[in-house]
């Protein structure tokens, strides 16, 4: 039982595997008894040596990996073009979200269109949380191999990361024929995957990285993503040059696969069926040529505030922080601050502005509120000399 529980392996499976290498004078009983599942096994001197060799080769522990061909086909089979978001999904997962509609509805076809999306505008307009929120909207589960064996090499791929079980009771009821097929637990049942990187992005980390003590592979972040969405945050804050990370993108969004190598120089195909998000506040142009930017499907440009948007927004923000909202307040740190310095309305602001207003009032020992003297202290501490 232990060899099934490790392996993931049906017992059929390990009952016939443990009798070949019976036969094969590899391993005897050591103890037990009743049957082979209750027998306690031990290497033979010859089973002994063909281990070692084994493992000068591959040093994986770990659950019996899944054969390239039947990852590839599970992939197809739950393919994000098979998960359709609808305006009002839309709309129930942005309802506390202060957004402009015409924004949401660029966000909900890119959704469905499986393909690449860029978000740009200010640092600090939201394209970050804005990205988070899009996580949300992603709904039914997929199947993650523990691991993939391509040609005798093995590709470590499930993450408990980025791979989030779903719960044994809340998994829908399946047909009876359907349900046979999900009793090879080699797979583990997880939502879609949701994968992030920001600044510590490097191009090494979009291949296979080989272990050469162990010597089997770990899967690149758009293999963890499949399935699911890959975003990249600050884009052209990276390590490495943007061109170099954008030309290493140009063929898996044009064409849906991607190409890895191995470490003996053999080269395969490998499906991409992943949502990149590019969030970035530098201008599109400026990161990417025109060539690139066509495979992007959807370019969201995420705009400063209105003054409407940006009272939402502390209101909002009062509320969490527990401390008494003033519309004419917000006004007047508009009119007196943003207008004459022309610091724009930015989704940001808000939260930091209120967190400086609730620690200067702790200091000076007084309820927090929106005063006029408590918010010109949080605005020059905020901004400094930079407005």
């Amino acid at each position: 039982m232990q060899l099934a529980g490790r392996s993931k392996l049906a017992i059929p499976v390990i009952e016939e595997l443990l009798d070949g290498l019976r036969h094969q004078q590899l391993i005897e009983i050591r103890s037990g008894g009743g049957n082979e599942l209750a027998y306690v096994f031990g290497l033979t001197d010859l089973g002994l040596r063909q281990a070692q060799d084994f493992l000068q080769k591959n040093q994986y522990i770990g659950p019996a990996p899944v054969a390239w061909p039947d990852y590839v086909a599970r992939m197809r089979k739950q393919a994000l073009q098979s998960m359709l978001i609808s305006r009002t999904r839309v709309r129930d997962v942005f309802r506390d979200f202060v957004i402009r509609p015409s924004i949401l509805d660029q966000i909900g076809p890119a959704m469905n269109s499986g393909r690449a999306i860029f978000l740009y505008g200010h640092a600090g307009s939201g394209k970050t949380y804005l990205a988070e929120r899009m996580m949300k909207l992603l709904h039914g589960d997929v199947d993650i191999p523990y691991s993939v064996a391509i040609d005798s090499h093995i590709i470590q791929l499930f993450d408990p990361l980025v791979h989030k079980p779903v719960p044994v009771d809340n998994e829908p009821a399946r047909p009876k024929l359907e349900r046979r097929s999900f009793q090879d637990q080699r797979w583990v049942r997880c939502m879609r995957p949701v994968v992030v990187s920001g600044g510590e992005l490097a191009l090494p980390m979009l291949d296979l990285e080989f272990d050469p003590v162990s010597k089997y592979y770990e899967a690149p972040l758009q293999l963890k993503a499949n399935s699911g969405i890959l975003v990249i945050d600050d884009l052209g804050r990276q390590r490495v040059s943007p061109f170099d990370l954008m030309n290493r993108w140009i063929v898996p969004l044009d064409r849906r696969v991607d190409y890895l190598t191995l470490h003996t120089g053999k080269r395969f195909e490998v499906p991409f069926d992943v949502i990149v998000v590019f969030s970035t506040n530098m201008k599109p142009t400026d990161l990417a040529d025109d060539a690139f930017l066509r495979r992007i499907g959807y370019k969201v440009h995420v705009l400063e505030m209105t003054e409407s948007e940006y009272t939402r927004v502390f209101e909002q923000v009062c509320a969490e922080f527990d401390i008494p909202f003033s519309k004419a307040s917000v006004q007047e740190l508009i009119n007196e601050f943003h207008m004459p310095r022309k610091v724009p309305l930015l989704a940001c602001y808000p939260r930091d502005l209120v967190r400086q207003v609730r620690d200067i009032a702790a200091y000076e020992e007084m309820a927090p509120a929106l005063s006029r003297g408590l918010m010109e202290k949080a605005w020059f501490n905020y901004f400094s000399d930079f407005t």
